[in-house]
């Protein structure tokens, strides 16, 4: 029996961290969907409180050292350590680096990530902190430009490119859904007024507040429709950007799934009552300015319901161009309204938008791992 290819994955999450998201639940999916019979995987990641020191999951071994920072320097140690153990070492970007062409051998080394920050800086950043940020990106995005690469979407791939990669080199594992498409008779009836959901984290990039001056602008026309959010709740953020809204325009706010409010925060939900919700909205409302992908859109979509999206990197790749999905022409709230007035009025097209919006969806799953990963390791 031929002896397993040994590789190393480094991130500065795994899929049990408090923070995880879409990119650990990507890396997770890409990782344990190798063959275990030709691949052994260790996932180097730093600690969190109450956190398995090791464990395997789904054939994965994750191993917990150091916080944030002080991983990079655990991990660089653990590699030179076991060397000459593994074949591949795969350095993970999200924002946070473990600057492994400093070290790692180019043969061995590859580069994954979801997407560039470039415009998120802005958000975390005031001038002129965040023109250095994005100068800093571009030149450490450069150290890599001959590892072989991984990515998420053709926007990714695209934007890599412009900074020098070799497109022969990159290759995309989409994001997918881990169960099966809903059959039409599965879903559910569709809210009987016009119903707008939001589905993600509570950060200022993603637009929820967005999505609620947009939707303050639907309540003239369409004074009972209700827009839905999902996801673990920042209070600050809610306190300080989302409730000011609200209350300026004199829209009513629910918390805990009260569905009197006009505007309802859901929380953090199950995935069953996370489906239940994306299929009985109108539309999923995803108004940010940069993703890998979007996963939300895919889920929404194999339970039958579009998404009305920014033209920005990553998230129009999920709805096809336009094809599979509403695509603003603006990134703004004008832009927003246009779009959610086009699903609520036109209802010819909004049926020919789930259709599309679910076929294409259907196309992304968790098990087609090794189908994008043929003949890369």
């Amino acid at each position: 029996m031929n002896e397993k290819i040994k590789i190393l994955a480094l991130s500065w999450r795994d899929i049990k961290a408090p923070k995880a998201g879409g990119a650990e639940v990507h890396t997770h999916m890409m990782l344990s969907g190798l063959d275990r019979e030709q691949y052994e995987v260790v996932h180097i990641s730093p600690e969190y409180e109450g956190c398995t020191k090791k464990e395997v999951i789904d054939g994965v071994t994750y191993i917990r050292m150091g916080n944030i920072f002080t991983v990079i320097w655990k991990a660089f140690r653990y590699y030179r350590r076991h060397r000459n153990e593994y074949r591949w070492v795969i350095d993970q970007c999200n924002t946070h680096r473990f600057f492994t062409w400093m070290y790692v051998p180019q043969e061995k080394r590859v580069f994954y990530i979801h997407q560039l920050t470039r415009e998120i800086w802005k958000y975390n950043m005031k001038w002129p902190w965040y023109k250095v940020g994005q100068a800093l990106e571009t030149w450490m995005l450069k150290r890599n430009r001959k590892d072989k690469v991984i990515t998420v979407s053709k926007s990714t791939k695209q934007e890599l490119v412009e900074l020098g990669y070799n497109p022969e080199k990159i290759v995309i594992v989409y994001n997918g859904i881990n169960f099966e498409p809903w059959s039409w008779d599965e879903m559910y009836e569709k809210e009987p007024v016009p119903t707008f959901i939001y589905a993600g984290r509570y950060v200022p990039y993603k637009g929820i507040d967005v999505a609620i001056q947009a939707f303050v602008n639907i309540k003239k026309e369409y004074p009972d429709a209700k827009l839905w959010i999902l996801g673990k709740k920042n209070q600050e953020y809610v306190d300080t950007k989302l409730l000011p809204i609200c209350k300026e325009n004199h829209i009513s706010w629910g918390d805990d799934g009260d569905e009197s409010g006009d505007v309802v925060s859901w929380g953090y939900v199950s995935e069953e009552k996370k489906l239940e919700l994306l299929s009985r909205a109108t539309a999923l409302l995803f108004p940010s300015v940069r993703e890998g992908w979007g996963i939300p859109i895919t889920e929404a979509g194999v339970v039958g319901t579009p998404s009305i999206v920014f033209d920005s990197t990553g998230i129009r790749d999920a709805i096809d161009n336009g094809k599979a999905g509403y695509l603003c022409e603006t990134n703004d709230v004008e832009g927003l309204v246009e779009q959610i007035k086009k699903a609520i009025s036109d209802d010819e097209r909004y049926a020919e938008m789930r259709r599309k919006a679910y076929e294409f969806s259907s196309q992304f799953r968790t098990d087609r791992v090794k189908e994008y990963l043929i003949d890369f390791f």
